[in-house]
C-alpha cells in the first residue's frame, strides 16, 4: 500500500488568539488544528508533531510554531524544520505572522494580506498594516522559512487578532483567507478530488 504524504500548512504563531483563530479556521476548510503544537514557546519537538500530524484524521493540517522571542534559532524553528523536511510530509505553504519582538527577523513573502483583506506585495506588521517594504515581513519564528524554500509564504498580521478584525468572533477572516491562497495556489483541491 502506497502512503501518501500529508498535507501541512506551517504557521508562525502559538499564543492562545492564534490558536482559537487557527481551530475554528481548520474546521471550516476540512481540515485539522494540531492544537497541541500551540504554545509560546513551541511546546512539542518535530518528532512529536510527526507523529500527531499522522494521526490527524485528515488533512489539511495547520501546525503552530513559536520561539517566544528567542534570538537565533529556537525550539519552535527547530521543530518546523524537522516537519518540513520529514518524508512523509508536504508543505503546502506557511503564514508568515508580523510580530514587534525586540529581536524580530524578517522573512521573504509571496504576498501579504492586511487587516482589511487586501493583498499587497509589501509586508505587514503585527496591527495588519502594510509596511514599507515589498515582499518581506517581519516577525519571531520567521527567519528558518527562506531555508525551507517553500511554495508559497503569505504574511499576515497578529493572528486572531489585527485590532479585532482577525478573531473567532469575526470568523478569522484574514487567517481564513491566508489558508484559502495557500490550498488554492497548491492545487490542493483539485488533487483532493
Amino acid at each position: 500500500m502506497i502512503q501518501t504524504k500529508r498535507k501541512v500548512i506551517l504557521i508562525t504563531d502559538g499564543d492562545e488568539s492564534a490558536m482559537k483563530a487557527i481551530d475554528h479556521v481548520a474546521k471550516l476548510v476540512g481540515g485539522r488544528c494540531i492544537c497541541q503544537s500551540a504554545g509560546n514557546p513551541s511546546p512539542l519537538d518535530g518528532e512529536e508533531l510527526v507523529a500527531l500530524i499522522q494521526d490527524a484524521p485528515y488533512d489539511p493540517v495547520l501546525l503552530m510554531f513559536d520561539d517566544c522571542g528567542y534570538r537565533a534559532e529556537g525550539p519552535g524553528e527547530r521543530a518546523m524544520r524537522y516537519v518540513a523536511t520529514h518524508p512523509s510530509i508536504h508543505v503546502l505553504g506557511a503564514i508568515a505572522v508580523a510580530s514587534s519582538s525586540h529581536y524580530a527577523e524578517w522573512t521573504k513573502v509571496n504576498l501579504s494580506i492586511d487587516r482589511y483583506g487586501k493583498l499587497t506585495e509589501y509586508g505587514v506588521d503585527k496591527y495588519g498594516l502594510v509596511d514599507l517594504e515589498t515582499g518581506r515581513v517581519n516577525g519571531d519564528t520567521v527567519y528558518i522559512l527562506d531555508e525551507l524554500k517553500l511554495p508559497i509564504v503569505v504574511g499576515v498580521g497578529d493572528i486572531g487578532k489585527m485590532a479585532g478584525r482577525d478573531t473567532v468572533e469575526k470568523g478569522a477572516p484574514i487567517t481564513k483567507k491566508a489558508v484559502d491562497i495557500i490550498l488554492e495556489r497548491s492545487g490542493y483541491h483539485e488533487s483532493s478530488v
